[in-house]
């Protein structure tokens, strides 16, 4: 069986280094490794309406801001198909098939849907489309027979979801739909980094990110004001690194080699974290040493990200082949699937064959 992987974001703003170590640097490393043989990325402009459907403009304006994120970070369109959702009806129709196979508890009882509808304070006002959206992410992963979905720790539920459906598909109508596989980053500390303020996500809504575009005086103004220990007022006084975002973020992006060239007063993040929790360190220069790993890992993506910006016209060209494979790939598995669903009537000869027999027969008696 072919490997074949199917991810991406919805394009409500720019991205964040939330979801660059979350997903985005696991999504090049598995394009770069040559183990999969088709790789589709999509730009979900159709799941981001559900909740912006009064504000078409700001997901319009953000289809090339992601675009532009994605190709900076790295993704290559000669190994990538990047493509736009709504360019690929056929999805809206394997989501209308699948609802009929999900209850409304099933969907209620999904946590991540549960906290989604908490942190917009949908409450009992949520639009259906919302609500469908896991259905709708079961589609985007089956119509491409994805095998690998790579997303973040809080997409599990989701994947879940999935399974089950292509389990009950396949139970009902046969062998069809292909199970996928989520993979997350081999780095626990990525699976979900707070956002600067502390709070447990990293939140364009919640205005607590620092963007894969920030420029170099806006990463390091928002990492200074990073939420740390509220009880570590003295550099003498102990601190706590278990949950404080700075550390969290030096778990997540910090190596070896950064220590040599930015701290080399210590071997390694062990030892940083060792003098920080018996006392003597201060904040100011845990962070500024965490500014010096970050901007020497989004320096690169920032200069790519504007030689992009520069070819915007060549963008939407890939955006355009992107999905024209994309599309022709959908269409090759919608077709299974209404033929597995015995709803191909045009071209099931035999169903036309046994009723014009039937009805033919009932008048010669």
């Amino acid at each position: 069986m072919s490997k074949i992987i199917l991810t991406g974001d919805r394009p409500t703003g720019r991205l964040h280094v939330g979801h660059y170590v979350g997903s985005l640097a696991e999504r090049v490393k598995l394009q770069n490794s040559g183990l999969y043989d088709e790789i589709y990325i999509m730009i979900a402009d159709a799941q981001a309406l559900t909740d912006n459907a009064e504000h078409p403009e700001k997901v319009r304006q953000n289809i090339l801001q992601v675009a532009l994120d994605y190709l900076a970070c790295g993704l290559d369109p000669e190994k990538s198909n990047i493509f736009i959702q709504s360019m690929v009806p056929e999805l809206t129709e394997l989501t209308f098939y699948y609802m009929n196979l999900v209850t409304v508890a099933r969907v209620q009882r999904n946590p991540t849907v549960k906290s989604e509808i908490k942190q917009r304070n949908f409450e009992a006002s949520i639009p259906v489309g919302f609500f469908c959206y896991p259905i709708s992410q079961a589609a985007d992963i089956t119509a491409f027979r994805a095998t690998h979905v790579p997303v973040g720790e809080d997409q599990l539920p989701m994947l879940e979801q999935c399974k089950e459906i292509v389990h009950k598909f396949n139970t009902v109508y046969g062998e069809t739909l292909t199970e996928p596989e989520i993979v997350l980053s081999s780095n626990k500390a990525c699976l979900r980094l707070p956002g600067i303020d502390g709070k447990a996500k990293m939140s364009k809504s919640l205005g607590n990110c620092i963007y894969l575009s920030d420029e170099e005086d806006v990463v390091k103004k928002k990492i200074m004001s990073m939420f740390t220990d509220p009880n570590h007022l003295r550099v003498q006084d102990p601190g706590r690194v278990e949950g404080n975002p700075v550390f969290i973020y030096l778990d997540a992006f910090s190596r070896p080699e950064h220590f040599e060239e930015f701290l080399p007063e210590y071997q390694n993040l062990d030892e940083l974290k060792a003098h920080y929790q018996r006392g003597g360190l201060g904040d100011v220069k845990v962070k500024k040493f965490l500014n010096n790993v970050m901007q020497a890992e989004l320096g690169p993506i920032r200069e790519r990200r504007k030689m992009w910006e520069q070819r915007t016209a060549d963008v939407f060209d890939i955006l355009k082949a992107g999905t024209e494979v994309a599309r022709e790939k959908a269409a090759a598995t919608l077709h299974d699937v209404r033929s597995s669903m015995r709803i191909n009537y045009f071209e099931d000869a035999a169903l036309i064959q046994e009723q014009s027999e039937r009805f033919a027969a009932k008048h010669e008696k």
